[in-house]
């Protein structure tokens, strides 16, 4: 664990203190903590503190700072990076709500929602817009060119049989589109790891999954239904795709292929249901007991019916 007022004293100097410390939930590889930091000169910092051992599911922590204070030069909304190690980020807090389905239903957004879909499309035109040179070593070469070999792969080490996600890989391996693009892409772009406030985005957050591959990655994930959270608006549940599209467009100066985010957004339904299969093999095999993976487990049946649905309204040619 982390001393967190040795990384505070590093940060602003011996005369710092710490007045107020709040450990915030979820995270198993990682901790995240508020604190409320006092220098010497009476002057409050706001602040969040991630720390712990990379989990190995992406970059690590100082490549993350790395990648927050690039996207901050792209005109990305985050939030500002105060210090950073291998073992730790300290950040500003930006205040706002991250849980979708406040975001989504309380009156203190109200006027927000009509605006997120457009702004996540302006966000998302900065995000392409960094260099490749700011993703890790790693993630620079690629996260897997082909990202379906990627999520087949992990279904068989599952080892348990999912017909549906078979058809899906059949047929999205069919029906795939030319080569867009090579950008920097999040890798986890949805509602729930955006910050809004009542005028609307305030902060990008979880870049542990960004990697080198096409845009049209990052687009079709927010479509993805799971990230709707009951709301019958395609775009995280507050938008639609035109909202989403001609922002982008605009923003970016490329066209969008609406065939081609289809195709990623039904990808993106097939990974987050295999990532389902793989969080609950975790809970199952005894590596990792966990209430949360074996609720997370019985998300892989609506994944498999939402492709399904899918692919009998819009199959994919």
């Amino acid at each position: 664990m982390t001393d967190v007022d040795a990384v505070v004293r590093e940060a602003f100097g011996c005369g710092a203190s710490v007045e107020g410390r709040v450990r915030l939930p979820g995270g198993a590889s990682r901790e995240t903590w508020a604190l409320d930091v006092v220098t010497p000169d009476g002057v409050r910092h706001p602040l969040i503190l991630r720390s712990g051992a990379d989990g190995g599911l992406g970059a690590g922590l100082a490549a993350e700072a790395g990648l927050i204070r690039a996207a901050r030069e792209a005109g990305v909304p985050v939030p500002g990076v105060v210090a950073a190690a291998d073992a730790y980020v300290l950040m500003e807090r930006i205040e706002g709500e991250t849980i979708p389905r406040r975001i989504l239903r309380d009156d203190a957004f109200r006027e927000a929602r009509p605006r997120l879909a457009a702004q996540c499309g302006k966000a998302l035109a900065a995000i392409h817009r960094m260099p490749l040179s700011a993703l890790p070593q790693a993630g620079a070469a690629g996260a897997a060119d082909d990202p379906l070999d990627q999520w087949r792969a992990a279904l068989d080490m599952a080892g348990e049989p999912h017909p549906v996600f078979e058809l899906a890989l059949r047929r999205l391996a069919a029906a795939r589109p030319e080569r867009g693009r090579r950008t920097v892409v999040h890798g986890d772009f949805r509602n729930g790891n955006l910050i809004v406030g009542p005028e609307g985005v305030r902060a990008v957050l979880d870049w542990e999954l960004a990697h080198a591959g096409d845009p049209l990655e990052d687009l079709g994930w927010l479509c993805v239904k799971a990230w709707r959270f009951g709301s019958p608006l395609p775009v995280g549940g507050f938008g639609s795709y035109d909202d989403l599209v001609t922002s982008y467009e605009k923003a970016s100066g490329h066209p969008v292929d609406r065939e081609a985010l289809r195709w990623w957004e039904t990808f993106g339904v097939l990974k987050w249901g295999v990532i389902c299969v793989v969080q609950a093999r975790r809970h199952l095999t005894g590596e990792s007991r966990s209430v949360e993976l074996a609720a997370i487990g019985r998300r892989v049946c609506e994944n498999e019916w939402d492709l399904l649905a899918m692919l009998e309204e819009n199959p994919l040619r």
